[in-house]
């Protein structure tokens, strides 16, 4: 993924952007904010006044408005303090939820080949942890940043309004500590991106552990997955801590500065309090303001850590909702599809493949015919089946359907007039009926998904179920067993009634009784449909009505089952060694 080229000030001014709907709520949060750092001086103002008028003067009036203004004083900035708290974390959780879906939106339309080559890991790790640190660049940070510059600044207007010439010796440490955040800045950006990298490693680990637990426990994996783990684990603890003792480095370097300024500063309103220049009221107020300056600069010290982490945060968000999604320059909706496919002269070729995945393709499918795709494993048989819903671009040549060329077409409706039901079933966290009418536009009516149902043998064992069709099968389908899933997953395409059909081993994960009838229903399906079926199991497409042999991405055999054995060709030896495979796999399981 391209890093996004952007200054630490252009990120923060488009993450700034997304915090525009909610301006209303972010000004008045932002007014709250203003008040406490206005309220900031008017303790130490106090003070001048309180022992100058009450203690040395000893002015009776003094001694009630002083008390009760200090008191109106700590409940407006309470009231204030909390109005600008809460406001803002509204505003960030709004902020954090819209770019989470503006990600997930992206997510939905990227291009297949993006997801070939990042890990869904790390794509979990940008949706729940990266854009999470996103909070603290774009209100907290800025909160503190308002609030506690404001702060500083009215507290030495105060002191410059006391001695301005005592008070300019506190600006002989700001080159000190401009030195030291532009240097720890530097440092906390490139640690916070390894932190989010190496995050996404551990997430992805863990991914596959949750996934493939039933490999890990057969193989005996747990070690191995263990040491990965842990590496990944070490490496985000390892990067965390570099980046808190960077980032805690920054506050007591500054600390040190800003001491040494104060101490001198103490040292010379001392003498000009003995010689007369200060009053008493004057010089306590001077210290206690220059005393209050700690807070607000221990504060804009250490919010430049969260600042840097969030900033690396942007670059990955930003990278994500920036990614191109699918080309989709078709402008026709198709409204009917009788079936008839095209291929005309297709080639594709992967990156860094040695050769080309498919060279040359010519294939001509009648509507409603049924053609099987053979062939050794990396023949192109997938490759070709998978370019009808362009989920990957043509390098050359041009795929029709009904005549007209398919990049013409809108994918919705594309797409849309396709059903496809493949050998690694994908069904959802939800019930049975809600997996059957996935996708469905509208409401879908009971008997429909019933019917569906029944005609892929899905409702014999859903009537089974607690809850029947509203049975939640768990995640992937958990709670089922292959061939049940792989049911589910015929019912689907069987209740979309699409023209055009995909078939990758729809029949694969069935036990004999269960295939035979679930290959009638497909056979009832495939009326009238054209049909693509991507053939593992040769026994499974002897009545196809062609069947296309690639071998190398070229289609080196096309006919019959008849015809093709009595060829002697590729077809014939590849169904020789499976038929000889399933015999030997037979006698074994008799024996047994």
């Amino acid at each position: 993924m391209p890093r996004i080229s952007l200054s630490g000030p252009e990120l923060y001014l488009r993450l700034l952007r997304h915090v525009r709907p909610y301006w209303r709520q972010f000004g008045l949060a932002l007014v709250g904010i203003v008040i406490v750092a206005a309220t900031e001086p008017l303790l130490p103002a106090l003070f001048k006044p309180m022992l100058d008028g009450n203690f040395v003067a000893q002015d009776p009036a003094g001694i009630l408005w002083i008390p009760l203004a200090m008191i109106g004083v700590i409940v407006l900035r309470g009231a204030a303090d909390y109005a600008g708290t809460v406001g803002m974390s509204w505003v960030s959780g709004k902020v954090v939820l819209d770019l989470r879906e503006l990600m997930f939106q992206r997510l939905l339309t990227l291009p297949t080949t993006y997801f070939d080559h990042h890990p869904s890991g790390i794509l979990i790790s940008k949706v729940t942890f990266d854009v999470t640190q996103l909070t603290n660049a774009a209100t907290d940070v800025l909160t503190v940043i308002v609030r506690d510059t404001l702060a500083i600044l009215g507290l030495l207007g105060w002191m410059f309004y006391l001695d301005w010439k005592l008070s300019l010796v506190t600006f002989a440490v700001v080159p000190g500590i401009i030195v030291i955040v532009v240097l720890i800045n530097r440092r906390l950006r490139t640690l916070a991106r390894s932190v989010q990298q190496r995050y996404g490693d551990m997430t992805h680990i863990l991914q596959e552990a949750t996934e493939g637990h039933r490999i890990i426990k057969i193989f005996g994996g747990q070690s191995y997955e263990f040491n990965r783990f842990h590496k990944a684990a070490n490496w985000v603890r390892r990067y965390q801590l570099k980046s808190k003792a960077a980032g805690s480095l920054n506050t007591p370097l500054v600390h040190m500065v800003v001491a040494c300024g104060l101490a001198v500063i103490v040292y010379v309103a001392s003498k000009r309090a003995i010689a007369g220049e200060l009053t008493v009221g004057e010089f306590v107020s001077f210290v206690t303001a220059m005393g209050l300056l700690f807070s607000p600069i221990k504060k804009l010290t250490a919010i430049n850590e969260k600042l840097q982490k969030g900033l690396a945060a942007a670059e990955s968000v930003f990278a994500l909702t920036d990614e191109l999604p699918e080309v989709d320059q078709g402008k026709h909706a198709v409204e009917t599809v009788r079936g008839h496919i095209e291929f005309r002269n297709v080639q594709v070729t992967y990156p860094g493949a040695p050769r080309p995945a498919l060279d040359g393709i010519d294939l001509v499918v009648e509507p409603g015919e049924t053609i099987a795709l053979v062939g050794p494993s990396g023949s192109g048989k997938t490759t070709l089946a998978n370019l009808l819903p362009r989920f990957y671009a043509l390098e050359s040549g041009e795929i029709r359907i009904d005549g007209e060329n398919v990049e013409n077409m809108t994918l919705e409706s594309l797409r849309a007039a396709m059903a496809f039901v493949s050998q690694e079933v994908i069904l959802f966290h939800d019930t049975v009926a809600a997996n059957i009418a996935y996708g469905a536009q509208g409401s879908v009516a009971k008997e429909a998904i019933r019917e569906a149902a029944a005609a892929a043998h899905v409702l014999e064992f859903a009537e089974r179920l607690q809850h029947g069709l509203d049975t939640v099968i768990g995640e992937k389908g958990t709670r089922l067993s292959g061939g049940l899933r792989q049911r589910l997953a015929i019912a689907r395409a069987l209740l979309k009634d699409a023209p055009l059909l995909i078939l990758d081993e729809a029949t694969s994960a069935l036990d004999t009784e269960s295939e035979r009838a679930v290959q009638d229903a497909l056979e009832k399906l495939r009326r009238n449909r054209t049909t693509l079926i991507i053939a593992h199991r040769l026994s499974t497409i002897e009545n196809a009505d062609r069947i296309v042999v690639l071998k190398d991405g070229r289609i080196v055999e096309m006919g019959d089952h008849s015809s093709l054995l009595e060829a002697g060709g590729v077809y014939a030896d590849l169904y020789r060694t499976q038929f000889s495979l399933e015999r030997q796999e037979a006698a074994q399981g008799a024996s047994a």
